[in-house]
C-alpha cells in the first residue's frame, strides 16, 4: 500500500463525516466523494502507515484500512458507515475473536488502542487456566501496559464469574469480554496534528505485550 506521509485530518474531515450521517445516500455522497478521498480515506491509509512501522519486522501482521461502503446486503438501504477505521491483527477470518490494535474515527472525534471484543468461550478458558499456571504473568503485562500508556484496562464482565482459586486475580477471572486499553479524542487540534501517526506508533508498540499474549492464545487455536 503505497501511500503519502500522514499531515493530520482537518475540520473538513469531520464535516464530511457529520455530513455523511445526516446525508445518507448515494446522491450525496457523489457530490462529495472527493472530500472523502482527500480528507478522510486517503489521511487514514498514511495513517496506517506510520502506526504500522513498529511491526515491519514482525510477520504474521496485518493491516487492514476500512472503507466507508456498506454490504448493501446487510445494511441495506444505508448504504455508507459513518466511521472509519485501521486495524493491526493476525490473518484470521473475523477480527472480533482475536486481538487488535486499532484507531477509528467517527463524527464526535476518534478513539485507539488495544481491543479484543468477542473472545471465544475457549480461549478465555485458556486465559483463566493460564493465570493458573502462570498467576504473575498477565499481571505484569497488564501494568506493564498501564504505566507506559496511562490507561486502563477495562473488559466486560459475568454477572456470576467462575471461582477463581487464587483471590488477587478474581477481577481477571470474571472477563467475558470487550476486553480493551483505549484513549478518545474530541475533533480538535491532537488529531489535526501530523505528530498523530508517531504518537499511534508508539502507542501500539507499548500495548504489544497485551496483542502478543492474547495472540499466543488464539493462535493456538484452543
Amino acid at each position: 500500500m503505497k501511500t503519502s506521509e500522514f499531515a493530520g485530518f482537518s475540520p473538513e474531515t469531520f464535516d464530511f463525516l457529520w455530513g455523511i450521517r445526516l446525508n445518507n445516500h448515494k446522491e450525496w455522497f457523489a457530490a462529495h466523494k472527493k472530500d472523502y478521498v482527500d480528507r478522510l480515506y486517503e489521511p487514514m491509509k498514511a495513517l496506517g502507515q506510520a502506526a504500522f512501522r513498529p511491526f515491519l519486522d514482525r510477520p504474521g501482521n496485518l493491516l487492514k484500512v476500512s472503507r466507508i461502503y456498506r454490504d448493501a446486503r446487510m445494511h441495506y438501504p444505508v448504504p455508507y458507515k459513518e466511521s472509519l477505521w485501521l486495524c493491526i491483527r493476525q490473518d484470521v477470518e473475523w477480527w472480533a475473536e482475536n486481538p487488535c490494535l486499532y484507531f477509528e474515527i467517527r463524527p464526535e472525534g476518534a478513539s485507539a488502542g488495544f481491543l479484543f471484543w468477542k473472545p471465544k468461550t475457549a480461549i478465555l478458558e485458556a486465559f483463566r487456566q493460564d493465570l493458573i499456571a502462570r498467576p504473575e504473568v498477565f499481571p505484569k503485562i497488564a501494568e506493564k501496559c498501564r504505566k507506559a500508556t496511562g490507561l486502563p484496562l477495562t473488559a466486560e464482565v459475568y454477572k456470576r464469574p467462575k471461582p477463581c482459586p487464587i483471590p488477587e486475580l478474581e477481577p481477571y477471572f470474571a472477563w467475558k469480554g470487550d476486553i480493551e486499553c483505549t484513549t478518545s479524542w474530541e475533533p480538535g487540534e491532537a488529531l489535526f496534528d501530523p505528530k498523530l501517526g508517531d504518537e499511534l506508533a508508539e502507542m501500539f508498540e507499548n500495548l504489544l505485550p497485551l496483542y502478543d499474549y492474547f495472540g499466543a492464545l488464539t493462535a493456538k487455536g484452543v
